[in-house]
């Protein structure tokens, strides 16, 4: 199974990124998925989760209104759309796969997860 996260990059506050994540050697459609995060010397945050139909989301309340979470199944992919950036959105920027149906319980938790990304850096200067 791999994860290929990409998109990440240096941009100034109020701009946009769109992260994508493109998976193989898993059946896609059937995983939640989700983004990830961790800035140096702190924890890794949850951002956002998708359920496999694309229908339903979940983000952390920090990102309701600038990040926007998607998925299309015929790629394979995910992707993280983030507008009105912040110095603080700088972190490692990771995609997660979950194996479990959709569910808000746990959700937020690293631990739940069975694959992860290699991760791509977002940089916000301010």
């Amino acid at each position: 199974v791999q994860l290929q996260a990409s998109g990440g990059g240096l941009v100034q506050a109020g701009g946009s990124l769109r992260l994508s994540c493109v998976a193989s050697g898993l059946a896609f459609s059937r995983y939640t998925m989700a983004w990830f995060r961790q800035a140096p010397g702190k924890e890794r945050e949850f951002v956002a989760a998708i359920a496999w139909s694309g229908v339903t989301t979940y983000l952390a309340d920090s990102m309701k209104g600038r990040f926007t979470i998607s998925r299309d199944n015929a790629k394979n992919a995910v992707y993280l759309q983030m507008n009105s950036l912040k110095p603080e959105d700088t972190a490692v920027y990771y995609c997660a796969s979950d194996s479990r149906s959709f569910s808000t319980v746990g959700i937020t938790s690293t631990r739940l997860y069975d694959y992860w990304g290699q991760g791509t850096q977002v940089t916000v200067s301010s």
